[in-house]
Formats: C-alpha cells, sequence, structure tokens
C-alpha cells in the first residue's frame, strides 16, 4: 500500500468531466505535475467498466508510488487492492470501512462543515477528513458552504491531515492553507483544463 501523503495536491478524476480515452492519460499527466494522491469518481453504475478503469488507474498510481482512493465503494477498494476509500455520509462508516480493508488502507471521511463529523471520523479511525465546498464549484454547484473561520476554527482539534475541496484555485488557496488546510481536493481545476500537467504544477507549487 501507498501511504497518504500529509500535505500537497489530491487530483480527483471525475469520470463525468473526463472522457473515457483520456483517463489513464489525464490521470498521468496530473501526477507529473505534482499530484500526490488520486481519487478515482464514477457515479456511472457500470460496475465492469468502473473495475476497469480503477485498475488501470491503480497501476498508474502505483509506477509513480502515488495513493490512489476510490471514491464510496469500498467493494471496489477491496477487490482491487487500492490504496484507499473516500467516504460520504451515505457509505459505511470509517470503523465499518476499517473493519472490511484492513488497517494499511487509507480512509477519508467527507465532513461538509461540520467539525462534528470530523471529529467523529476521526474516532473512528479515519486517516483524513475533508470539508468543502468553500468557493463556488462547477464539479459541486449545490455543495453546502464552507467557510475558512470555521477551517481555522477546527484545526486545532484535529491531528490528522484536512483536505479542503470546493472551487479551489491557485489564487485564491492561500487563505485555506493559511486557515490549516493540509491538501487541496480538485477536480475542474486539473481535470479541466486544457494540460492537466501544467495546472497540476501550478497547484503544486504552493506547497513548495
Amino acid at each position: 500500500m501507498t501511504p497518504l501523503p500529509t500535505r500537497g495536491l489530491y487530483a480527483i478524476a471525475d469520470t463525468t468531466l473526463i472522457a473515457p480515452e483520456r483517463l489513464v492519460a489525464a490521470v498521468e499527466q496530473a501526477v507529473l505535475g505534482g499530484a500526490v494522491a488520486v481519487q478515482y469518481r464514477d457515479k456511472s453504475g457500470d460496475t465492469e467498466m468502473r473495475r476497469l478503469q480503477a485498475r488501470a488507474l491503480l497501476q498508474v498510481c502505483r509506477g509513480h508510488h502515488v495513493p490512489l482512493i476510490i471514491n464510496d465503494d469500498t467493494g471496489l477498494a477491496l477487490d482491487l487492492g487500492a490504496d484507499g476509500v473516500h467516504l460520504g455520509q451515505d457509505d459505511p462508516t470509517p470503523a465499518e470501512a476499517r473493519r472490511l480493508l484492513g488497517e494499511a488502507v487509507i480512509v477519508g471521511a467527507s465532513c461538509y462543515n461540520r467539525p462534528e463529523l470530523a471529529l467523529h471520523a476521526r474516532a473512528q479511525g479515519a486517516d483524513y477528513v475533508a470539508f468543502g465546498r468553500f468557493f463556488a464549484s462547477s464539479s459541486k454547484p449545490h455543495a453546502v458552504q464552507a467557510s475558512v473561520e470555521m477551517l481555522a476554527e477546527v484545526r486545532p482539534r484535529l491531528r490528522l491531515p484536512i483536505v479542503v475541496i470546493g472551487g479551489i484555485t491557485p489564487e485564491n488557496g492561500a487563505s485555506l492553507l493559511k486557515a490549516g488546510a493540509d491538501m487541496f481536493a480538485v477536480i475542474q481545476g486539473v481535470f479541466g483544463q486544457p494540460d492537466p500537467r501544467a495546472a497540476a504544477a501550478r497547484y503544486a507549487a504552493l506547497f513548495a
């Protein structure tokens, strides 16, 4: 298993944004640009396609020593031997995922704008928590709004990496770093750009 880095760009490969024939190449370009973790996010329900795509991405990520985290699907993460799983409010709890997947697997949890969810996820064995959205987001336009002030308030209470998501750009990300964010989860800002490698590099430079 590849461990989760504690700081950097967390690129989310959302298949609603990336054409199937571009998926593997786009993810590799993002990693070459400086992404330190990749999440595979697919909501299509096509089980076989998901397995094939995730397996191909796992091979790329392993080649670059970057963890591949599966969105929502503990079964797929288990089948592939993926490095981790990311859980939402309708998914198994971090404790349940840990029992299924083992101690070495990365377990992350969406906590939206609710610090109490993050504290609960930490108590249940999550390796990282995610808050957001922080800014206007084309990928998550209806997601709940999180504030920089909330992030700064909860940071001292959490002894694990905090991932932030939602409309984050190289221009507005500095305020989140100052408030205590450890990783930027980015979809459109990397994979919606003509050159994912160059786009990733602009985010990675903020962590240099």
